[in-house]
């Protein structure tokens, strides 16, 4: 008996380990990393009197890829050393951001959503435009 349990044991590790995996790699990344700097004079009140906003023109951000692709922004406030992901409070300060075709708003308010409060200082931001096969 013990010897027909390791006959079949190792017929069947020999099946299982002669099994092949295939990798399959994408040809090409379409994936796109772009910066922008907003500055003090960027930001602009919003109308709920609640938040500022800073607004990016992004030309690679066209209807078709708005609705089928991915976009991740991240902040930098000391020249891109570190960066920080949407959405986040720093400095007492929440920052999130929306998206449409060709421009992505960010929004700066108090971490409590009470008070308007707006950057004093330029903002590195690392945009990330993930594409997708729809």
């Amino acid at each position: 008996m013990k010897k027909l349990l390791t006959l079949l044991g190792c017929i069947v590790l020999i099946v299982a380990s002669s099994c092949t995996k295939q990798y399959i790699s994408p040809s090409t990344t379409t994936n796109q990393t772009l910066y922008a700097d907003l500055t003090p004079s960027d930001w602009s009140l919003f109308s709920d009197g609640k938040s500022y906003t800073g607004s990016i023109s992004i030309s690679q951000l066209t209807s078709d890829f708005s609705s089928i692709g991915g976009v991740i922004v991240a902040i930098s406030f000391d020249n891109g050393v570190s960066y920080e992901q949407l959405p986040e409070v720093y400095g007492g300060i929440a920052y999130s951001y929306t998206y449409t075709s060709g421009n992505i708003t960010i929004y700066s308010q108090s971490a409590l959503g009470t008070t308007a409060v707006a950057p004093g200082s330029t903002i590195k931001v690392k945009i990330i435009l993930v594409d997708s096969n729809g």
